[in-house]
């Protein structure tokens, strides 16, 4: 029983610096402007294609909240934009599992479920054949990528204006992305207003849509993360994004991996891209972001 009891107590104690999520904030009161009212419902399913939890047919915006424990809860905070394409978000390897990683380190993480494109029984068996024909692809999505771009400005402008419900700094909210995420996160980076200006940004295996966007001239560091053989063939537009920010002398750290394919995410393959996370916590901490 003591044992037991001895356990229990080890598995609250590891438990309880990595915050589940406690609050669902939709984004917008009503309808999410520029988008006109839809009937199919937004789903949630394990996609074999991907091997991962994903979400689709995402219509309304919503932030979901990882509080940090009290005790190791510092003033800094993050919007996440997970990947998928534009057509499903990769919800966890990209999403929850790294608002969990960056609340246990005192950060409050907002996963942002933002609007992606209206697609069938299974988004992640869609997506390779139409993503083949990049044109047909690129035509598809030229309606959907502003909508999500909207609703990651919307997002980081929201958790500034109601840092003080959190505890946080208006001034240290931050986002990262990865994919399509990561395009999104790189276009908040670009187009903010000053009421929705990110504290740093984060495009993992992303990058820009808007090419020829000046960088603005308070841009906020950046930290990238990409590996060599992407499978989508989408490391050049990291470095491009890194030649971007560095061409404006603007603060910014690149890790090119060797190895990694595409969507690394929080998996673990055992290559280095498994500790790119720690990479990103060693750099916040460097900007100051991990300190109260």
């Amino acid at each position: 029983m003591k044992t037991f009891a001895s356990r229990l107590f080890c598995i609250v104690l590891l438990l309880a610096p990595v915050a589940s999520a406690q609050d669902v904030i939709a984004l917008y009161p009503g309808l999410a402007p520029g988008s006109v009212q839809e009937s199919y419902p937004e789903k949630a399913y394990f996609s074999k294609v991907w091997n991962t939890d994903v979400v689709t047919n995402v219509t309304r915006p919503t932030l979901m909240v990882f509080k940090p424990s009290p005790e190791l809860k510092i003033n800094t905070a993050v919007v996440i934009c997970p990947g998928g394409g534009f057509m499903a978000l990769s919800i966890a390897s990209e999403g929850t599992d790294v608002a969990k990683y960056l609340a246990a380190r005192g950060v409050t993480a907002f996963v942002l479920k933002y609007r992606v494109a209206h697609t069938g029984d299974d988004a992640t068996q869609e997506f390779g054949p139409l993503y083949a024909d990049r044109a047909k692809f690129n035509e598809t999505m030229k309606s959907v990528e502003p909508l999500a771009a909207a609703d990651g400005l919307a997002a980081v402008a929201y958790v500034r204006q109601h840092a003080a419900e959190w505890g946080i700094s208006p001034d240290r909210v931050g986002i990262i992305g990865f994919s399509a995420g990561g395009a999104v996160t790189a276009e908040v980076a670009l187009h903010y207003k000053p009421e929705g200006r990110p504290a740093f940004v984060a495009p993992i295996y992303g990058g820009a849509l808007s090419k020829d966007a000046p960088v603005p001239a308070d841009a906020p560091p950046m930290f990238i993360a990409a590996a060599t053989d992407d499978s989508l063939g989408l490391a050049p537009e990291s470095i491009a994004l890194w030649e971007k920010w560095t061409s404006a002398h603007k603060s910014v750290e690149l890790h090119m991996y060797a190895k990694g394919g595409h969507g690394f995410g929080m998996r673990a393959q055992n290559i280095p891209t498994d500790h790119w996370i720690d990479r990103f916590a060693d750099w916040l901490q460097l900007q100051g972001f991990l300190n109260q």
